[in-house]
């Protein structure tokens, strides 16, 4: 027994460390797929168009535009998720109430103990054996990254990074960006691509013609599978909560952060409206909104004392 466990706890270290050593490896692909995708809409079938004349050229002017602008944002939403921080706990972190129980159940400074030896058998004191520290509301230890992230969601090897609370909304931008710019690219080049399999002439290179199916097959390939990945997370941040806790309170019928679809929803984007789109906040909302720092939420009175 302890032998199988000891074999499970190296294949996950070995697992781990696999992720850690991709790192710049999937920024490339990902700039790789970008690439693949910008030469066969933009130098193999819509520039050249521009030149055309007529209806051609007035639908290669539209698909271009609104290429480049959905481009510039998924790319703008795709670094700030990689650059960003996903929150970790702060040195000396102290919870000042029961973290599962709210202020109805304030912690006295006995239960807490010396900063440098908190007692982690305390069991209203949520504490990470891996990382010596006591933990914050909502907050999870990441096997890949080596420490305790703020409201984890996951590691994501795509960005490679963890998604947490404080780059969770550029994630999920990025993914909301990539779905309409991959739909884009693939209804634009839908044309060409079925012109593979008619009985007439098709104009080009064969480089050029091969670029054009493989960049074809690629965004629609990644449009369904994002398309399903940020159907999940719309339900997530519905219900205000990430991929982690909706696998751990998979028993619970209530749960105690769900303020309700339009609170649940400015707690991940924000309340300026002008700030939802775009992978930033403002200085207003990151005042006053304690959510947004990941380490206070609010939560509803009647479930304060909600475990799980």
């Amino acid at each position: 027994m302890y032998r199988s466990g000891a074999v499970m706890a190296w294949n996950v270290f070995k697992f781990c460390t696999a992720l850690r050593g991709l790192g710049s490896i999937m920024i490339l692909l990902v700039l790789g797929v970008v690439g693949v995708t910008y030469y066969a809409l933009v130098f193999c079938n819509y520039g050249p168009a521009l030149t055309s004349g007529g209806l051609d050229s007035l639908i290669a002017v539209l698909v271009l535009i609104i290429f480049h602008a959905l481009l510039g944002m998924l790319l703008w939403s795709y670094f700030s998720v990689v650059f960003t921080d996903p929150g970790g706990v702060p040195p000396n972190y102290r919870p000042l109430v029961d973290q599962e129980r709210g202020e109805v159940d304030p912690l006295e400074a006995s239960e807490l103990g010396p900063l440098t030896t908190p007692d982690p058998t305390n069991a209203r004191i949520r504490y990470c054996r891996k990382c010596n520290q006591l933990k914050p509301p909502r907050c999870h230890h990441c096997s890949v990254c080596g420490r305790c992230v703020l409201k984890m969601d996951h590691h994501c090897v795509w960005v490679v990074n963890c998604v947490g609370a404080l780059n969770y909304k550029y994630f999920l931008l990025f993914l909301f960006y990539t779905f309409l710019e991959t739909m884009v690219v693939t209804l634009a080049l839908l044309p060409h691509f079925l012109a593979f399999f008619s009985d007439e002439d098709i104009p080009g290179s064969p480089s050029t013609l091969a670029t054009t199916f493989l960049a074809f097959v690629l965004n629609l390939a990644f449009a369904l599978s994002v398309f399903g990945f940020l159907i999940m997370h719309i339900s997530l941040v519905s219900a205000n909560t990430t991929t982690i806790e909706a696998y751990e309170k998979k028993a619970t019928p209530k749960w105690r952060y769900d303020l309700g679809r339009k609170r649940n929803f400015e707690q991940v984007f924000g309340t300026v409206q002008r700030y939802w789109f775009i992978p930033a906040y403002s200085d207003e909302d990151l005042r006053r909104m304690p959510a947004l720092q990941g380490l206070e939420y609010p939560s509803k009175p009647d479930l304060d004392a909600q475990e799980f």
